[in-house]
């Protein structure tokens, strides 16, 4: 038994296996693994004797299960329409050129990887960034500059 399926084991064991399993046990994956590969997807399936098709399909759904591997610091711009009225485009550029990067790219350092989310849920403090699992409320382009420098600096 691969380490994967081993813990793919372990979370059906926690969450159970059932389909409404699903949900958690590929969020405990990407938590641990930072994206679903073809193999975790696989070994869900089997588990919870679903589909391929769907455990693919249910991961390539949501925003937040990559099923492709992604930087170190995954840094999120909300796309909705109250943060694309407060400037979300400016911070996207100003990112991109920072990084050298653009939008659905990993630098090549692997250090970062910058998307779009549909919502972050907080379109009363447009617009938004989120890096990893922080939240940057009332971001303008040079203060995302700063924090992404900040990140950068860390390591």
């Amino acid at each position: 038994m691969t380490k994967i399926e081993t813990f793919v084991k372990e979370q059906a064991n926690k969450y159970g296996k059932s389909r409404k399993s699903l949900m958690p046990i590929l969020q405990e994956i990407v938590q641990k693994e930072r994206f679903l590969s073809e193999e975790a997807m696989i070994a869900v399936a089997k588990e919870l004797d679903l589909s391929t098709a769907e455990v693919y399909g249910t991961a390539s759904f949501y925003t937040f299960l990559d099923t492709v591997p992604k930087g170190e610091n995954i840094i999120r711009v909300c796309k909705t329409i109250a943060c694309h009225m407060k400037g979300k485009d400016e911070i996207i550029e100003a990112i991109e050129n920072t990084l050298n990067i653009k939008l659905g790219e990993t630098t090549s350092d692997k250090k970062f990887s910058l998307l779009q989310a549909n919502c972050l849920g907080w379109c009363h403090k447009g617009p938004v960034m989120l890096i990893n699992d922080k939240v940057y409320p009332e971001i303008t382009a040079s203060k995302a500059i700063e924090i992404v420098e900040e990140y950068s600096n860390k390591n």
